[in-house]
């Protein structure tokens, strides 16, 4: 499967923009209902953002740093490399979602959170949109990233980028699942 590059980075930037946008708007909403949850093991709406926030705090450093560390030039095709592809694939929100297990330091559940929580996310989620924008003079393809989990696998960046922001949009999905059925 081939993508166009700059196609890639037009849909990565609408799916940010999106999110942005959903994100905004819960600072009308209450504190009280982002901190609800449907069961006492599922996450609040806060805690979806918070665990997102978690990634971000690992994945935006990163790739600003591989980005910044890269010489100009780009390709018009990005080529998904095989796990990449496989993981950023298994980001993206389906009818039934499938759960995943969370690594512990990622897993928000319980924590006392507030709206910071969404300023922060919004926050992250402009720094993409900036580094999805240097992306366009970079090749996704021969740039590498390192993952949260171990040092060992490194994703091309293009794979990264569709991780992170899949991701992202799976629980952006799941927080609004949430507010809808509190």
């Amino acid at each position: 499967m081939k993508i166009s590059s700059p196609q890639l980075i037009f849909d990565l930037k609408d799916i940010t923009l999106k999110n942005i946008q959903f994100a905004e708007k819960l600072l009308q909403t209450s504190e009280n209902e982002l901190n609800s949850r449907r069961t006492n093991d599922s996450w609040s709406v806060l805690e979806c953002l918070e665990h997102l926030n978690r990634y971000g705090d690992f994945y935006i450093p990163e790739i600003n740093n591989r980005i910044a560390a890269a010489n100009p030039s780009s390709s018009l095709i990005f080529n998904p490399g095989l796990l990449g592809n496989y993981f950023a694939n298994s980001m993206l929100p389906k009818e039934k979602l499938n759960k995943m297990k969370t690594l512990k330091n990622m897993n928000p559940i319980h924590s006392k959170l507030d709206k910071r929580v969404v300023e922060e996310f919004v926050t992250q989620q402009k720094e993409l949109l900036e580094l999805l924008e240097k992306a366009k003079n970079v090749d996704l393809n021969k740039i590498k990233t390192s993952i949260s989990i171990t040092k060992l696998i490194k994703l091309k960046l293009g794979d990264t980028f569709r991780f992170v922001i899949y991701h992202n949009l799976r629980h952006v999905e799941q927080a609004k699942k949430v507010l809808t059925n509190i």
